[in-house]
């Protein structure tokens, strides 16, 4: 059988899907396609040898990304936060806040869920801390099972979407946007979901109560000034650190990179006030930080050397002419693409998404008109779900990591449910109302630099017809 030049970019986009089926390492996947392919397009005389000497300077690339040094620092600061003690004083506090009404240690998950996202960046340091503490005490108190895995897994995912999230970091990276833009375009969509989330149990409150019953009088045992003092001895802490992070960031004082660096230090002292800073935990921190950093650097490089490849047999054009011809133009577009994500998120996790598919499908978007930032953004909410679909979201693995025996994996699965259709209604509100991730974002002068005339008056300076007048002046004589 002979190849031809139109067939190498649906094959090797095919061949990549077999390999992941297959269940092989996504990285190495990546890079055993790319190089596979290259071979036969040299061979093919698709392209020349000299072609794939660009590979080392786009590893090199890689490596000398300042950018990438962000996620390093904000994992090492998610690692500890995550066993610092600072969780425990958020929970504890919160849920004495909002024992009292039906549904109140839900309310305090979700909003310590976004606290934590906000100071963590990563969703197995959110899910984890919040499982071990408030799931026993949840089911304790005559919680529904499932609404209480369920609360605690998706309050977890808002880490992926709120600022300092790693996976916005990523995405920026991909989309050749600024990470402080990213930034500014999640705050709408996290304080959106946030609200989306209670909402949905101020309703299940007032349907069924007794879902989620309101702690018992001798369980609020802080009441007064002590409550207020527990609850500001979580809080103060995690606004200055949220300050030192994303301030810096949004105010231009720092990039993310150097405010990641002062979230680290930020989390090593946090660890210091709460009398939990050892060399094991720091060593822990060092290990869970190496594992992701290396996964996401691995991931990188191969999907370079499958980039590669893809762009010389024309892939991007390939792409572009197959979802240029999707019915309903922008709208069309954008319903396929979240449709297409929301499925992948089944088999793949965001960092891989964010690798494989984002550069796909940003220059179509760019040629359409979409604003990436805009985009990124709505990829990033729908790639939330990524942590919650049943069977292989990574937050229900977190949570069945930690979950008491009693709790079974179907509780689990079948509680995820209605969050991601909550999670989806998100989605949905960011297609339709994009001011809701524009309106943070710099709105500039409002004027376009293309129609700035600009008039630069001539000066005549006359012409000189006596040329002895081109002759310089004598000094005046000196006494």
């Amino acid at each position: 059988m002979l190849l031809t030049f139109e067939m190498m970019a649906p094959l090797m986009f095919g061949g990549l899907i077999i390999f992941m089926l297959i269940g092989f390492p996504v990285a190495f996947s990546l890079a055993a396609v790319g190089l596979f392919f290259g071979l036969i397009s040299i061979d093919a005389g698709f392209f020349g040898a000299i072609y794939l000497q660009n590979l080392p300077l786009r590893i090199f690339g890689i490596m000398s990304n300042d950018l990438l040094l962000a996620i390093p620092f904000f994992t090492f600061m998610g690692a500890i936060l995550e066993r610092c003690g600072l969780a425990e004083d958020l929970l504890e506090g919160t849920g004495q806040l909002f024992g009292s009404v039906p549904g109140g240690l839900a309310y305090a998950v979700i909003v310590v869920g976004a606290i934590l996202g906000a100071i963590t960046g990563t969703v197995a340091a959110s899910v984890i801390a919040m499982g071990m503490i408030s799931l026993p005490i949840m089911i304790r108190y005559g919680y529904d099972k499932k609404l209480a895995t369920g609360v605690i897994a998706a309050s977890g995912t808002i880490t992926q979407l709120i600022p300092p999230s790693l996976v916005l970091v990523v995405l920026a990276d991909q989309l050749g946007r600024s990470v402080g833009d990213m930034y500014k375009g999640a705050i709408g969509p996290s304080i959106l979901q946030t609200a989306i989330f209670a909402l949905y149990i101020l309703a299940l409150s007032i349907w069924k109560p007794s879902m989620m019953p309101p702690l018992p009088a001798e369980a609020r045992t802080l009441h007064g000034r002590a409550l207020w003092s527990r609850v500001l001895w979580g809080m103060v802490p995690s606004v200055v650190l949220i300050f030192l992070v994303l301030g810096t960031i949004f105010m231009g004082l720092a990039t993310p990179t150097e405010a990641g660096a002062m979230g680290a230090v930020g989390a090593i002292i946090l660890a210091a006030a709460h009398r939990r800073l050892t060399w094991p935990l720091v060593r822990q921190g060092m290990g869970t930080t190496m594992r992701i950093t290396s996964m996401v650097i691995y991931i990188l490089i191969g999907s370079t050397v499958f980039s590669l490849v893809f762009q010389g047999v024309d892939g991007p054009l390939w792409i572009e002419h197959l979802l240029a011809k999707l019915p309903g133009g922008t709208t069309g577009f954008l319903i396929f693409v979240n449709i297409f994500v929301f499925f992948l998120a089944f088999f793949l996790d965001f960092f891989e998404i964010a690798f494989i598919i984002v550069p796909l499908l940003a220059p179509v978007a760019d040629k359409m008109g979409i604003d990436l930032i805009w985009f990124g953004v709505l990829l990033c909410v729908n790639m939330q779900t990524s942590f919650m679909h049943p069977p292989f979201g990574f937050a229900l693995f977190y949570l069945r990591g930690i979950a008491p025996s009693s709790i079974k994996s179907s509780e689990i699965y079948w509680g995820a449910i209605p969050w991601v259709f909550l999670q989806i209604v998100l989605v949905v509100i960011v297609i339709f109302w994009p001011g809701s991730v524009t309106y943070w974002l710099d709105k500039g002068t409002g004027v376009d630099p293309a129609s700035v005339d600009l008039n630069v008056p001539t000066i005549d300076y006359g012409t000189r017809e006596d040329p002895a007048m081109d002759e310089p002046e004598a000094p005046p004589p000196r006494n």
